[in-house]
């Protein structure tokens, strides 16, 4: 029986709760680019990625489609069809070779109203992806293209190991990707990333984007919309 290693939300999950719900879960595998939750689904189940990476999306029926986030190694998604019952909000697709753990929603649900660390976890998660909504509602609307870029590199990079005071965006972002979640144009984004490199705030490496002045794209987004968080 698989255990639940590998999960931040369930750390600190008690052993008899965690050994009655393991055994209702399954552990599948989805290639890259396969339809993991397909949007107006009717299932409920949780699912928590052990390995890999996902984009959460939704398309119109003439084919465009709008990301709404990626997700890696360590997070969850469909908790909120878990919790109001309501048919998928979005469609969720496999970017690269993923290791899922599929937990039903009643389960999820047993854990979380019975298990108050859970539960906090679970509406601070919540919390930090409706921030993030508004963000980026925000950026739309204040900062220019080049501005935006800045903001989702920021809020997309973690610190590098090794190198005080630089960030890193790994996996490298597929540019058509960054392009749809700061509104603009693949070309755009190209001539953006250049002009960073150009203006020695940014590297690129097979690893990711090296983000070697922190401070100044900081200040290119406060600029216009006040201190950012990476």
């Amino acid at each position: 029986m698989a255990d639940f290693a590998g999960i931040p939300l369930l750390e600190g999950l008690p052993e008899d709760a965690a050994a009655q719900a393991a055994p209702r879960c399954r552990w599948k595998t989805f290639e890259a680019h396969e339809l993991i939750v397909d949007y107006g689904d009717e299932s409920n189940d949780v699912l928590f990625i052990i390995s890999g990476q996902v984009r959460v999306l939704m398309s119109s029926a003439y084919g465009r489609h709008v990301i709404l986030n990626h997700l890696d190694k360590g997070d969850f998604f469909g908790e909120m069809s878990a919790i109001d019952g309501r048919s998928r909000s979005a469609s969720v697709i496999a970017l690269y070779n993923s290791e899922i753990c599929v937990m039903p929603g009643e389960v999820f649900m047993e854990i979380a109203t019975s298990v108050p660390l859970i539960a906090r976890r679970t509406l601070e998660k919540l919390t930090e992806r409706v921030r993030t909504i508004n963000e980026r509602l925000a950026e739309q609307a204040f900062l220019t293209a080049r501005q935006r870029l800045c903001a989702e590199l920021l809020r997309q990079s973690r610190p590098r190991s090794g190198h005080p005071g630089q960030r890193i965006v790994s996996p490298p972002p597929i540019q058509e990707d960054l392009a749809n979640l700061i509104s603009s144009r693949r070309e755009v984004v190209s001539r953006e990333l250049s002009a960073l490199t150009k203006d020695g705030v940014m590297e690129r490496s097979r690893g990711g984007l090296i983000l070697t002045d922190v401070d100044e794209l900081s200040r290119r987004v406060e600029e216009a919309m006040g201190p950012i968080r990476p």
